[in-house]
């Protein structure tokens, strides 16, 4: 048997800001292990029996970060990149992994479709769940969903009530499905016993699912089928999908569009040590604790506290007199909340997206796939930023309409060119950037580049840059 995993790794994961943010999400936030959400739902997917390809649907703007973590960090063996050009919820993403193992791998390939920002604490519990789902969706073409056995009435996750056994299988018949019910709905299905959180993993195979959404949601599939037809389905490494064909794909989530409606789904209750890490309470609870129930990363002083999580990226924080916080510092926000309010921090960022403040999608430190730049300081008419340019990399040519740029080398050496001349330009040395001059920062040597660069202009703005050539397939694009 041929398990391919799928892994879905997308969102903006706003209930883990100022953490996690649309410029850099919830997957690639790294947890007390040491590695990041992305990467350990890797390993584990590698670690399965009958796996030797996988694939990564992500998009386009996390292509290097995503390559940069699985192929570089944490050593995963062949995995395939495929990049969307937008967000377009879960039935198209699984529709279009569908199509793309039906090309490599034909229609019998069994896809264990995953989330790349869920925490499994028991790997042989996952691994024998996995085969059962295999055999089952092998043997019966069935849609296989694993189920969590709820060890609360939590209100934040969607239940599916389950029937009788399936022969031979330790799954079960799934009769409905539920979306985030109250508090007394959700006691009355942990009381009853035959109910169950929906985990968001499925397992079924390619020919399984292709047919269960012709019939369910031929909508998706076939605008799925237009989008695949023009890209390369064959390509090593990673596959990109044509932006105005997706933007034609459906909307909607893989329940809605196929298991809430087809007639041989099943689902197995499963017990092996499930997070979603939907929260920072969720956060708070995979990591040890003192004898007062505290948490902490990084630089923290609690006294008097408890129940308390405090992570710090830089700052020393000190928490005296409280109880059942988290408190996460960032170098551009703080957020202090009570444990039982922290499903909510998602309204802070809708909050400053209405105000168009910054931090609601950006870090300070924004990484690209050249390296990365920190903002330091703006003000009225200007900004100042540090710009690190890895060994090789080379920002886009490009041009301003409404700045002008001043770059001082401060580490390393750079290759500015300055509309068609080169000037290699040294640390403690000099470069002015005229408004609407063509221009482009490279690195050749083999270590990081480093310069300040001081922005003068009516305005700022990411969007105003139009590139002309670019490494990395942003030319004629206003992302920065």
């Amino acid at each position: 048997m041929r398990l391919l995993p799928i892994i879905l790794s997308g969102g903006s994961g706003t209930r883990l800001w100022p953490v996690s943010r649309e410029s850099m999400p919830k997957p690639f936030m790294k947890l007390a292990h040491g590695k990041s959400l992305l990467q350990l739902t890797c390993e584990r997917a590698w670690a399965l029996p009958g796996v030797s390809h996988a694939a990564v649907v992500t998009n386009m703007a996390y292509s290097y970060k995503t390559a940069e973590e699985l192929m570089v960090e944490s050593g995963a063996g062949q995995t395939t990149l495929l990049l969307e050009p937008v967000g377009r919820n879960t039935a198209p993403a699984i529709a279009l992994s569908a199509l793309w193992a039906e090309a490599q791998f034909g229609p019998d390939a069994v896809m264990l479709v995953l989330a790349a920002d869920h925490l499994i604490e028991d790997q042989a519990a996952f691994a024998a769940a996995v085969a059962d789902a295999a055999g089952l969706a092998q043997r019966e073409g069935r849609l296989v969903l694993f189920g969590i056995k709820p060890t609360s009435p939590e209100t934040g996750y969607g239940y599916i009530e389950y029937g009788s056994g399936i022969p031979g299988s330790n799954a079960c018949e799934a009769r409905r499905f539920v979306e985030k019910p109250s508090a007394a709905v959700a006691r009355g299905y942990v009381e009853s016993g035959n109910f169950v959180w929906n985990s968001g993993m499925f397992c079924f195979t390619v020919r399984s699912i292709l047919a269960a959404l012709a019939q369910n949601a031929p909508a998706v599939l076939e605008a799925a089928r237009r989008v695949a037809s023009r890209s390369d389905l064959a390509a090593a490494g990673q596959v990109s999908f044509d932006p105005a064909l997706f933007s034609e794909l459906p909307n909607i989530s893989i329940d809605y569009a196929v298991m809430e409606k087809a007639k041989n789904v099943a689902v197995i209750p499963c017990s092996f040590g499930w997070s979603d890490i939907g929260s920072w309470k969720a956060v708070a609870e995979v990591h040890a604790t003192d004898e007062a129930g505290n948490a902490t990363e990084g630089n923290a002083i609690l006294l008097n506290s408890r129940g308390t999580y405090v992570r710090s990226e830089d700052r020393l924080i000190a928490v005296v007199g409280v109880e059942d916080l988290v408190v996460i510092d960032t170098p551009d926000a703080v957020l202090v909340a009570h444990k039982t309010s922290s499903q909510h921090v998602r309204d802070v960022v809708a909050q400053l997206k209405l105000r168009g403040h910054r931090s609601a999608s950006e870090h300070t430190t924004v990484r690209r796939p050249w390296g990365s730049y920190t903002s330091i300081e703006e003000g009225p008419g200007f900004k100042i930023k540090r710009i690190v340019v890895n060994p090789g990399q080379s920002l886009s040519l490009q041009f301003h309409h409404k700045r002008a740029e001043h770059w001082v080398v401060v580490r390393g050496e750079a290759i500015v060119q300055i509309g068609e001349q080169e000037h290699p330009t040294r640390a403690g040395e000099y470069r002015y950037i005229p408004l609407g001059e063509t221009h482009r920062l490279t690195n050749r040597t083999d270590e990081p580049m480093e310069l300040v660069e001081v922005q003068i202009g009516e305005y700022l703005g990411e969007d105003d840059i139009v590139r002309l050539v670019d490494n990395y397939g942003r030319a004629s694009t206003s992302a920065s």
